[in-house]
Parts: C-alpha cells; sequence; structure tokens
C-alpha cells in the first residue's frame, strides 16, 4: 500500500466549515469529480481550477465543523487532494473522511509552521511529516494497518465489500 504522500501545500485557517468546502448548493449529487470541480469555492475560488492531483490541503483547528455531510470529504479527494493535515478535525468530518478514503492527520504543530505553496511529505504509515522546503520533520499517530487498508481499497464501502468477497470467493 502507498503511505506516503507529497505534495503542494493549501493552506487554511481555523474552523474550516463544510460549507466552506463544499457549498450546499451543490449537494444534488455525491459524484466526487463533480463535487471536486467546486471544492473549498466560497473560501478560495480558484482552488478547485488550481490543485494539482497529489496536493495536500494544511488547516488549522477544528477543519471540516458544522454538518455532517459526507460530502465534504468527497469534494477533497474528488478536487485530487491526496490527504489533509489539520491541528484538529471536527469528529464527525474524522469519521466520514476515513468512511471514504480521505487519510487525514492530525498534527498541530506541522498546521502551525507550514506556509502555502511548501511542499510536505506524509507517511501515514511511520506518522512521520517532513517539510521538504524548511526540512522540518514532525511526528504523529501512524495509521494502524487496519485503517491504511481501509484508505487504500477507497472507503469503508469498498473495504467491507473486500472482506466479504475474502469470505466467500464464489
Amino acid at each position: 500500500m502507498e503511505t506516503t504522500f507529497q505534495g503542494k501545500v493549501w493552506t487554511f485557517g481555523d474552523d474550516v466549515d463544510t460549507d466552506a468546502i463544499i457549498p450546499a448548493r451543490y449537494l444534488v449529487t455525491s459524484d466526487e469529480t463533480e463535487l471536486g470541480s467546486h471544492c473549498m469555492e466560497d473560501a478560495l475560488p480558484s482552488f478547485a481550477t488550481k490543485v494539482a492531483r497529489g496536493d495536500i490541503i494544511v488547516a488549522g483547528e477544528n477543519f471540516g465543523c458544522g454538518s455532517s455531510r459526507e460530502h465534504a470529504p468527497l469534494a477533497i479527494k474528488g478536487a485530487g487532494v491526496a490527504c489533509v493535515v489539520a491541528a484538529s478535525f471536527a469528529r464527525i468530518f474524522f469519521r466520514n473522511a476515513i468512511n471514504v478514503g480521505l487519510p487525514i492527520v492530525e498534527c498541530p504543530q506541522a498546521a502551525r509552521e507550514t506556509e502555502q505553496g511548501q511542499t510536505l511529505e506524509v507517511d501515514v504509515g511511520s506518522g512521520v511529516i517532513r517539510n521538504i522546503h524548511s526540512g522540518a520533520t514532525y511526528e504523529t499517530a501512524p495509521f494502524p494497518p487496519f485503517l491504511r487498508r481501509l484508505i487504500e481499497q477507497g472507503g469503508l464501502v469498498p473495504y467491507v465489500q473486500q472482506r466479504l468477497k475474502e469470505r466467500d470467493p464464489s
């Protein structure tokens, strides 16, 4: 499994709510590509057109607060973001992100010290985050093997489908 992500950083502040991640007017679909084309539209209108596949969002405290919609992490995945590093996450957003297969890492120091446009390398297997520009290294809790597998398979539903298939291959 790929456990390391490296990409250009897009920074956001504290309390980025799910309406800022994906405005409610686009919630008529669950198609992650369509949602991704509007990701962060109200917070940074050019984000969806400028973000590159593999880039990383870094944010402050309480990322993903607000509505419990799982469209928010789907929009981030659909925009091509490889993972999100934040000082902290809203609990429901955290659960939704894992359920849809979006790697998210909580690391207050990395969130505080990383600047827009820098490059981060995030290894969810070892729990090490490296800032390629500054040389700083941060440690966080590594993902346990079952969580890495769940993320690798694209989320909870594909994970459970694969587990059922392994039990009964017929």
